[in-house]
């Protein structure tokens, strides 16, 4: 008896991996940071609970397969806010924006086709491509400058008679990376040029800094048939455990077709799509006190890591994440050894490999991604522990640092 080569194939989150030393640790009485996944810690809008609460159904039917019209009218509303105009036939409600990418890449790929996807990549992207048997062609950035795209010679070199599309995470995880009309751009006219679809993970939309503006493939109506927009209330509303996700796109027949995969899962539960259509009813102006608690966040631990030695990174301009280049050989390593083996004023701290961000998982091994969601006080008080726990790592283990 076996399992199938695809699931064989899969690997493990490895932001997830050391839970089990994490909960040893904590039995001891040690105190964890955890900066090693997304989890907002900004308060659920209380108008989702207020709907959640008050409904009366004596039954709780099925939704409909493509997603409640309800929620699919108040999201178009939503979106219409970015400039991006879609009808709720343009429109499907997923569990999550996971099921959403995995539908679509079961509807655009067959076994053996290519996605093209910059480097580092959201770790989920690699587990995805395992699962649907495609092969992911990295586009290595950087952080150096930035992780900005290279020219567009350089990514249309990737196309082969194999590639179905350009995936990309705008605004980045786990780079931070917002990209520029003229790099959006650059995809749109790659994409053109080969028939290629052009997928966009777009849950990180409010989160952009420093006055830069948000540019989506959505915007291109000569991408009507092209662009594929990924999305989840998750990030946005704070909001992880209500499932919910969007897929949108203009071409009809690709909607059709990714319907067939909802259908086939009956439904996403009506009880988050009730929650969730209030949810979209909140005006501009509720995004505005935790884009700038965020922005705050962002300064904390930026000051932090540029007064830290050897630490190497560049300020990210969206998200809620800071890949940085540490100065040890091995991230996977150091990150062990604080959860066993150091502690400071009983804590320690959590962090995330960037290998795992990574198509091999020899590119990044010096790296980290830190997510700055804790608030004021623990935030400080990780960056202190980091500081700390480097400077004892290096004199601990000199051979293993550089």
């Amino acid at each position: 008896m076996q399992v199938s080569k695809r699931v064989q194939g899969m690997g493990e989150p490895a932001l997830l991996k050391y839970y089990p030393l994490v909960d040893k640790v904590r039995q001891s009485g040690k105190k964890v940071y955890y900066l090693n996944i997304g989890q907002p810690d900004i308060k659920t809008p209380e108008s989702f609970m207020r709907k959640v609460n008050a409904m009366k159904e004596n039954v709780l039917a099925y939704a409909a397969p493509e997603g409640e019209s309800n929620l699919r009218d108040e999201a178009c509303k939503y979106y219409e806010r970015y400039g991006l105009y879609y009808e709720p036939e343009d429109m499907l409600i997923t569990s999550g924006g996971s099921e959403a990418l995995l539908f679509t890449l079961l509807a655009v790929c067959n076994p053996g086709d290519e996605i093209i996807t910059p480097e580092p990549m959201y770790s989920i992207y690699k587990e995805m491509a395992s699962a649907t048997s495609v092969r992911l062609v990295g586009i290595m950035t950087h952080t150096a400058d930035g992780f900005a795209l290279p020219e567009k010679e350089a990514i249309e070199a990737l196309v082969t008679d194999r590639t179905r599309a350009i995936l990309i995470t705008n605004p980045g995880n786990p780079t931070g990376k917002v990209y520029t009309r003229e790099e959006i751009e650059c995809i749109r006219d790659v994409a053109l040029a080969h028939s290629l679809y052009v997928l966009t993970d777009e849950v990180y939309r409010e989160f952009v800094y420093d006055g830069l503006k948000y540019v989506s493939p959505g915007h291109y109506p000569e991408l009507a048939r092209n662009c594929v927009i990924v999305d989840s209330i998750s990030k946005r509303y704070s909001a992880c455990g209500a499932r919910i996700g969007f897929i949108l796109s203009k071409n009809r027949e690709l909607i059709h077709a990714i319907r067939k995969l909802c259908q086939m899962r009956l439904a996403v539960s009506s009880v988050d799509q009730a929650g969730a259509a209030e949810l979209f009813k909140l005006g501009m102006d509720f995004f505005d006190d935790i884009l700038a608690e965020y922005t705050h966040r962002r300064e904390i631990v930026d000051e932090s890591l540029k007064a830290m030695e050897g630490v190497v990174g560049k300020r990210p301009t969206g998200a809620f994440y800071y890949m940085v280049k540490l100065p040890v050989a091995d991230a996977e390593d150091f990150i062990q050894w604080m959860i066993t083996d150091f502690e400071y004023q009983g804590a320690t701290v959590l962090l995330s490999p960037a290998n795992d961000f990574y198509i091999h998982p020899g590119d990044g091994r010096d790296e980290v991604r830190l997510a700055y969601v804790l608030k004021e006080a623990d935030l400080k008080a990780a960056m202190e522990i980091l500081d700390q726990g480097l400077k004892a790592y290096r004199k601990a283990f000199p051979e293993r640092c550089h």
